[in-house]
């Protein structure tokens, strides 16, 4: 097959970047605050953290920090309920679908550098036959250093035999921005996720459709 595109590879982030997890990280922290008798949160106003890990979801919603002596114990339930249901109400977003569909078929290998652990990341991953082409999946369990460190970005290239700079690298948070610019990737900022806005990231996206577009 002819190639028509100079990009070699192109890497997603997983949470707000390929699906949209947000509704299953809520009704599982929602569980988690009745549970230990705090007022439910609102699905919107906890998006912006979905992308920042358990440990800043726990600290927003039930307003304590790790001194708190109920934090781990929190943290823990919370980590429990979610793997219970992380495939529950999670779906890939819309357009996500052409898009691999787009790579497939200019014969353009993908796959995942996420900072979600191997065993929340693959069984949400498996659960959708959609992402069964992916080349490659990096998490933490998998690098030293998670992101904003490039680790994960960098081995991804290197087992798929792909430069860095033929890479792009797609997520919606600052610290995915910052791994794939120190990694020598061209990033897409994905502003249909949950942290960045126009003005972080030279290149953006508002939909994964518009991703195609910007496929050198």
């Amino acid at each position: 097959m002819q190639k028509n595109y100079n990009t070699e590879l192109v890497l997603f982030d997983l949470d707000g970047t390929l699906i949209d997890t947000a509704p299953d990280f809520h009704s599982s922290l929602n569980k988690i605050l009745k549970n230990n008798g705090y007022d439910q949160i609102e699905l919107e106003t906890l998006r912006t953290y979905v992308s920042e890990g358990s440990s800043e979801l726990i600290k927003f919603a039930f307003k304590i920090d790790e001194s708190d002596s109920d934090f781990l114990k929190i943290k823990t339930e919370f980590l429990e309920e979610y793997r219970a249901n992380l495939t529950y109400l999670s779906k890939p977003f819309d357009g996500i679908s052409d898009v691999l569909e787009f790579l497939f078929s200019n014969d353009i290998p993908y796959g995942i550098v996420t900072n979600k652990p191997h065993n929340f990341a693959e069984p949400l991953i498996n659960s959708f036959d959609l992402f069964q082409n992916s080349q490659i999946l990096i998490c933490p369990d998998d690098v030293s250093k998670s992101k904003p460190d490039p680790e994960g970005i960098l081995m991804a290239c290197k087992k798929l035999n792909v430069l860095p700079k033929n890479t792009i690298y797609l997520g919606d948070h600052k610290n995915d921005l910052k791994a794939g610019v120190s990694a020598g990737t061209n990033f897409i900022g994905c502003l249909y996720g949950y942290s960045l806005n126009e003005n972080d990231s030279a290149i953006n996206v508002s939909s994964p459709i518009e991703i195609i577009k910007n496929i050198k």
